[in-house]
């Protein structure tokens, strides 16, 4: 009996690759596909969650830092919402009093949310600042992208109350503001 070496798949010319198939690759894209369509819009809602509970968050400081601002500079409250920014290491002034966030005060947007503050109720007297405060205000956050950075607006007046609308529409004034939903 005569013995045969082993002949080998490369020997016989043939190829021994391993791989995927074309469905199968087909079917880990569909899968990949399927929880990106369950998973994305559950991410949407939490940003939004998050852009409003900042918005929020960003309304209670200013509020704080308002009333800071009356107490510290016998001025009543702020002028605009720059009079309570400022630069930080410089001194505290009535028009840069370095109470709030730096960006918030100068691009007034922030997290998702365009904010604005307007003076109410007439201006301060016997003020020793350049631009008198006034007796009252109305901040509001709106949505810079409704339904996409948030769903809801939301205003103060000087009580610190906080309101907000599910329309996501502005509180055109104080009385506006104090009209809708508080928040818990």
């Amino acid at each position: 009996m005569k013995c045969f070496p082993k002949i080998t798949d490369s020997q016989q010319g043939i190829k021994s690759e391993r791989g995927f198939s074309l469905i199968e690759l087909l079917i880990v894209v569909a899968i990949i596909l399927i929880i990106a369509a369950i998973a994305i819009p559950n991410m949407l809602k939490s940003r939004m969650a998050a852009n409003q509970a900042s918005a929020v968050s960003n309304l209670r400081t200013i509020t704080s830092a308002s009333v800071s601002y009356s107490v510290t500079f016998s001025n009543g409250y702020p002028p605009s919402l720059a009079a309570l920014g400022g630069v930080e290491g410089a001194g505290a002034t009535c028009t840069a009093a370095i109470l709030i966030d730096p960006v918030l005060a100068s691009t007034l947007q922030k997290s998702g949310y365009q904010f604005a503050y307007t003076g109410e109720q007439g201006n301060v007297t016997n003020t020793t600042c350049a631009s008198p405060g006034f007796n009252g205000y109305l901040v509001t956050a709106v949505p810079i992208t409704a339904g996409i950075t948030g769903n809801l607006s939301f205003c103060v007046t000087e009580p610190g109350i906080l309101h907000y609308d599910p329309m996501g529409q502005v509180a055109a004034s104080e009385t506006a503001c104090e009209a809708l939903p508080t928040l818990q």
